[in-house]
């Protein structure tokens, strides 16, 4: 079977889901069963599609409808198959999951539940795949629409205001996108996709189109300053779900910029500053976006200001690209867009993996709170492994895989400093130096996370109580937490996959990146051998293991509770996740003034968008009450002058019709 036919399958399958879930919504059991293992055959079949079209060569399909403007069109290629595997590997897991964590939703609407999330993941592999600027337009509305429903499934004040922010940034990036289109249909006369290629539109249209989709999908992305909603929506949305959302719905803002500078706009010059200003807005989202999750104790927050840094992290690279091809360094261009290509994928393994941790903890203690945490890695010890393998991951820790496409992001941007004018050099050291901050600061928040939440001593009831989640959430962690570590050793045999697709999307093609089992960069004669380091790693743990074992069957009468300067230690010792952040507080205090300040626009916002909406209801009366309202009085005034006439008797009828006669004889006379 073609890509597009077991795309097409796996839509199929989404769409059965959700109608039998719908169907069987009075029996929750029932339909959460049908909706997840509907959902979870139509992922196979995605993550199939997904995996033929980055391997295999471009594949467009048009079908007439009865809407001459809009044939539907499919294309899949590289890019589309790269976000179609991350979509469904994803859906796959959240739907193992959600076999036993939907039943924290029953009294909910679980029936519902599968319903929206199973076209969530069909909407989002539509807006993937389709080639048309109308059908691109209606089912990016759905996926908001249907991921809304599911951030606010719980119905209370939280998921509402989230909910709200969220479908307010969704449709503002709407609304420029579609401005985009239209801007191209008028100068092409076609929504098809397939004329914009065919343009050659001029630099001011190309730079304005370029510009007005860089906003309108970075709002959905989540890149500062149109982050807001991230932590608003992921906290209140199911776990699986959230991991759905920052692992791959934010993508598609990612995808939505690569997809207009590189494949709508291919008979374009790319300009420099389209690449320095993605560049710029990736450094920017990258420290801000771990700077603030620092701050939070939150532990579903935390995990959405880290989506912001990680598409801050990607943009880092997809920037590089942008600027080797307005400099006409093909191979930059494909440096720049493999590392951003394979953060993209990377984040949404080790993000959706932490996601699914988190929910875990939550479904075991019934808190976000990590500072009534604590000890769970003896209770919970399957999700403590997992979440530490997620947050090794997204430090950039080797030899794992978000320290694979870390180094290529900086090589990328090593690489076009080397080989650029001053202007370039100085954006791509900006960036590298963004960059190493940002690795800083997020060892510094997982070790906060993972120490705060699984080590020391249980800090609640709760956590004390807390028992390991049943076998098939299990399953979904551990299954990602795998991808995550072949994604990392396995970089070898990755990463020429990631620059077929980067070069096919250049249209160009550039020196390897693999040398046997080591990435390299030729140009900064850079190398790493992830499967090197992981051999060294587990010898230098074996190493260590069999000396403490040896050293301590030597020693006698060692004492089990440690010396603490003279102090006993004690439950109200251990580092707390407020504690933990106190110096980084002190030191980075103005960019947390500057995000309260920001904050408190959100609320003015949605205050003075209610006004908005009751002055709109007031001006929509005036027409009313001035023209309307007026008119009817007017004929009620005539109508009540003319019933006078109107006595019941019947003689004055008479007289009426005599008089009618007569005056209709006069006129034939004096004609």
């Amino acid at each position: 079977m073609t890509s597009t036919g077991l795309f097409l399958f796996s839509i199929a399958l989404s769409c059965a889901g959700a109608l039998l879930s719908l169907a069987f919504f009075r029996s929750e059991g029932t339909s959460k069963v049908l909706g997840c293992f509907f959902g979870i055959l139509s992922a196979l079949a995605g993550a199939g599609s997904g995996l033929s079209a980055l391997t295999g060569s471009a594949e467009l399909t048009s079908v007439a409808t009865p809407f001459s403007f809009a044939d539907f069109s499919l294309m899949l290629n590289p890019l589309s198959g790269l976000l179609m595997l991350v979509i469904s590997l994803l859906a796959l897991a959240a739907w193992i999951y959600g076999l036993n964590y939907f039943d924290e939703y029953k009294g909910h609407g679980l029936g519902t539940a599968g319903f929206f999330m199973n076209l969530f993941v069909a909407s989002m592999g539509f807006v993937i795949c389709v080639d048309n600027a109308f059908w691109f337009l209606v089912f990016f509305e759905l996926m908001s629409l249907t991921s809304y429903f599911l951030v606010v499934i719980e119905q209370n004040e939280s998921s509402i205001k989230g909910g709200f922010l969220y479908l307010i940034m969704a449709h503002v990036g709407f609304f420029l996108i579609m401005i985009a289109f239209f801007v191209m249909y008028g100068i092409t006369g076609s929504f098809e996709f397939e004329s914009f290629r065919h343009t050659a539109f001029s630099p001011a249209i190309a730079s304005l189109v370029f510009v007005l989709c860089f906003v309108g999908f970075g709002c959905k992305a989540g890149m500062v300053p149109f982050h807001s909603w991230l932590p608003q929506a992921h906290p209140a949305a199911p776990s699986n779900v959230s991991a759905l959302m920052s692992g791959g719905m934010i993508k598609i803002g990612v995808f939505g910029m690569v997809k207009v500078g590189l494949d709508m706009l291919q008979s374009c010059n790319v300009e420099l500053w389209w690449g320095v200003l993605v560049l710029v807005f990736g450094a920017v989202s990258s420290v801000l976006g771990v700077v603030y999750a620092l701050n939070e104790h939150d532990i579903k927050r935390l995990l959405a200001y880290h989506s912001v840094e990680n598409i801050g992290i990607i943009l880092l690279g997809v920037g590089t690209g942008f600027i080797g091809l307005a400099v006409g360094n093909t191979p930059v261009a494909v440096l720049g867009f493999l590392a951003g290509f394979y953060h993209l994928l990377n984040h949404a393994m080790f993000k959706g993996l932490l996601f699914l941790g988190a929910g875990s903890v939550l479904y075991s203690t019934g808190t976000r709170n990590m500072e009534a945490m604590g000890g769970l890695a003896r209770v919970m010890p399957v999700t403590a492994l997992c979440f530490l393998i997620g947050s090794l991951a997204i430090s950039a820790i080797p030899p794992l895989n978000g320290f694979v496409s870390e180094w290529f992001t900086y090589q990328s941007m090593i690489t076009v400093a080397f080989e650029g004018d001053a202007v370039v050099k100085a954006f791509a050291a900006f960036g590298a130096v963004s960059l190493a901050i940002t690795g800083a600061l997020a060892v510094t928040c997982f070790v906060k996370a993972y120490g705060v939440t699984f080590l020391s001593a249980p800090r609640s009831a709760v956590a004390a109580e807390a028992k390991e989640v049943p076998g098939p959430m299990r399953f979904g962690m551990i299954l990602i937490a795998a991808i995550c570590v072949f994604l990392g050793v396995g970089a070898p045999a990755v990463a020429p996959v990631m620059q077929n697709a980067a070069a096919a999307m250049v249209k160009a093609s550039s020196a390897s990146v693999v040398s046997g089992a080591s990435m390299v960069n030729a140009t900064t004669e850079g190398v790493v051998s992830t499967p090197l380091i992981a051999v060294l790693l587990i010898g230098a743990v074996a190493l260590a293991w069999g000396l403490r074992s040896a050293l301590s069957s030597s020693q006698a009468g060692v004492r089990e509770d440690p010396w603490a300067c003279g102090y006993q230690p004690n439950a109200h010792m251990p580092v707390i996740a407020t504690s933990f952040a106190s110096q980084v507080d002190m030191v980075l205090g103005p960019l947390y003034r500057i995000r309260t300040a920001c904050a408190s626009l959100a609320p003015r916002f949605v205050s003075a968008f209610g006004k908005t909406v009751e002055g709109t209801k007031v001006a929509e009366t005036l027409g009313d009450r001035y023209i309307v309202d007026t008119a009817a009085r007017f004929v009620d005034w005539v109508s009540a002058k003319v019933q006078r006439i109107e006595g019941g008797d019947f003689r004055s009828y008479i007289l009426y019709i005599v008089v009618a006669l007569v005056a209709l004889l006069a006129l034939a006379v004096f004609k």
